[in-house]
């Protein structure tokens, strides 16, 4: 008897009830990537809506669409739930099924653009459906399956300029001509003549000129509030200089160049935690984020998806490393230091860059507001334009931790001040919901840190950068409510940044009045307000009294801020967000700014 040949048996036929289930995992993950290919979709086209908003110079609906554009990913969620539901509604809650799903998803990706963002997708989407915990779930994207390192899109993602072959000027004429902006610009050789004069100040004469000298550029835009910025970084030899451009318009819509950027630290506070992220048109963008990682090496990965508009996708990242840190590490959760809130307990882990905060159970007086009302505040941070002063906050559901990682302390507190957002399972603690902040030094502690060490110039940098936090925010709309220092922290690049939200409110919706003189010697010698006050009511001349104790300290900051304590300073922005004048507040310092002169 012959043996079988290798064809006949290598594969036995599928049983009907197996190929029924493949066949039907293969159309849900079929279904779940649709839905993701339509997000991303209109996630591209919300970027080139913005160069047209940017050419026409309509800031209020560029705003806009910053805010609609958060809400994106999560409608997106939605609807693919509601299809794979409404078309499965069977198939799609077995459990057993998901593998099978989830192995089908991966087939579907290997020549897909967003692979990184579509297994963050589909995550969201299986969480839903299967109503479970996802720490719980292995039916879920926990590692990429696949990789994204040197994926390319049908366009490059940056184009390489050669300065030895054209010449510097005409080189950057073309760069800056590349982008198909529709708007003439101002006077562009006046603008290159500056550009070359900046670059000479970076690269000082005798200056060599190696062969490979090049400029890459990506190949697109990054618009965000009345700004178009070029990125790219100049490569001489073994040396590279990231840098940045940005494009600003005059009245008449026409466009100069306004700042050369060229410091990693410079771009680090242009894509910081603290500002709004950018509207950017990728193909690729696992592409866009590895170019940009390369100009600030120091930045994680998940903030950098976070600036060019994938906060979801950042945080899937954040989350996965902060468990690569856990497994590295073995130092403790522990009660953040510095005065506590009323409202939030804050935690962190001294050894990652992070704060973690609770929304406590109960509101010591004076805080008159409930839960919601806390989530409310958090979430008009995350809508608003951030200017540079409030920090992005990462919001999390369910999240489990390991239990021995807590110290005792900290346990206790939570169960005491949260528990209500605390549950113990096995030897998890799972907090139901959670805000997480990049850690700052709080300014109260950084002022009394630098008076010990007798470093005044530290000591006016913080108080000129204090008042300057409050200016900014105010022009942008904002009024931080809780003013004190201890709700200010300072960065590693030295500006202070507000991280308290529980009681800031749009600027238009406070009522700033000077305090009426007293009428008699009794209501100059009252304890209590003689005049009424009304719930939106603000008397910035008692500023000075609470924002800074410290006597010297306080002198230092009404010699910069001494406006901040006159009502009509508060009026007069409020004179411009009602006129829908948008307020110039610059993510660079002025110095860097470029002549205008023909």
């Amino acid at each position: 008897m012959s043996a079988p040949s290798p064809r006949s048996a290598s594969v036995a036929p599928l049983s009907p009830g197996v190929a029924e289930r493949a066949e039907t995992a293969g159309a849900i993950a079929r279904r779940i990537l649709a839905g993701f290919d339509r997000h991303y979709r209109l996630f591209r086209e919300t970027a080139q809506r913005a160069k047209t908003l940017f050419e026409r110079a309509d800031w209020r609906t560029m705003a806009a669409l910053a805010r609609e554009r958060i809400h994106l990913y999560d409608q997106r969620v939605s609807e693919a739930v509601d299809a794979v539901l409404g078309e499965f509604p069977q198939a799609a809650t077995d459990e057993s099924l998901w593998p099978a799903i989830k192995l089908a998803y991966i087939g579907l990706l290997p020549e897909h653009r967003q692979p990184e963002c579509a297994e963050t997708f589909y995550n969201s989407v299986a969480c839903q459906v299967l109503h479970r915990r996802y720490y719980h779930n292995e039916f879920i994207f926990w590692r990429p399956a696949v990789a994204t390192e040197h994926l390319e899109g049908d366009a490059p993602t940056y184009r390489c300029y050669y300065p030895l072959k054209r010449g510097l000027r005409a080189t950057l004429a073309e760069i800056a001509t590349s982008f198909g902006l529709a708007n003439p610009f101002e006077n562009l050789a006046r603008d290159l003549r500056s550009i070359v004069r900046a670059l000479r100040r970076h690269f000082p004469r005798p200056v060599r000129a190696r062969p490979s000298l090049q400029i890459q550029v990506l190949s697109t835009l990054f618009f965000r509030n009345k700004a178009a910025y070029i990125i790219g970084k100049v490569i001489n030899g073994h040396r590279e200089f990231p840098f940045a451009v940005p494009i600003l318009q005059n009245e008449r819509r026409e466009l100069f160049l306004d700042a050369l950027l060229f410091e990693a630290d410079e771009l680090q506070i242009l894509f910081s935690f603290a500002r709004a992220y950018f509207h950017v048109d990728m193909e690729v963008p696992a592409a866009y984020v590895s170019f940009l990682r390369t100009l600030m090496p120091r930045k994680p990965r998940a903030e950098t998806y976070m600036a060019v508009g994938l906060h979801k996708q950042g945080k899937t990242l954040f989350y996965r490393d902060l468990h690569y840190h856990l497994k590295h590490s073995s130092d403790n959760f522990v009660i953040a230091p510095g005065i506590k809130g009323m409202v939030m307990l804050v935690f962190t882990l001294p050894s990652f860059p992070y704060v973690f905060k609770v929304i406590r159970d109960r509101f010591a007086p004076p805080k008159d507001l409930d839960r919601q009302t806390v989530k409310d505040k958090y979430l008009l941070v995350k809508m608003h334009d951030r200017v540079g002063r409030m920090a992005d906050t990462l919001e999390y559901s369910l999240v489990a931790l390991p239990l021995d990682r807590f110290d005792p302390a900290l346990v206790e507190e939570l169960k005491s001040e949260a528990g209500s957002s605390v549950e113990f399972e096995d030897d998890k603690i799972v907090i139901g919901h959670m805000y997480i902040e990049r850690r700052m030094q709080p300014l109260n502690l950084y002022l009394a840190e630098a008076n010990s060490e007798g470093d005044l110039p530290r000591v006016r940098h913080a108080l000129l950068e204090y008042g300057n936090a409050i200016k900014e925010l105010a022009s942008a709309g904002i009024f931080p409510g809780d003013m004190l220092l201890k709700n200010f922290g300072v960065t590693r690049h030295e500006r202070v940044v507000f991280y308290d939200y529980d009681e800031i409110a749009p600027m238009t919706e406070c009522n700033f009045r000077r305090i009426p003189p007293p009428r008699s010697w009794e209501d100059e010698m009252s304890a209590e307000p003689y005049y009424s006050v009304g719930p939106h009511d603000v008397f910035p001349e008692q500023f000075a009294q609470f924002l800074v104790a410290d006597p010297k300290a306080r002198q230092i900051f009404l010699e910069y801020h001494a406006d901040l304590m006159d009502p009509a300073y508060w009026q007069a922005r409020q004179d411009q967000l009602h006129a829908g004048i948008q307020a110039d507040v610059f993510p660079y310092p002025g110095n860097a700014r470029l002549p205008r002169r023909a």
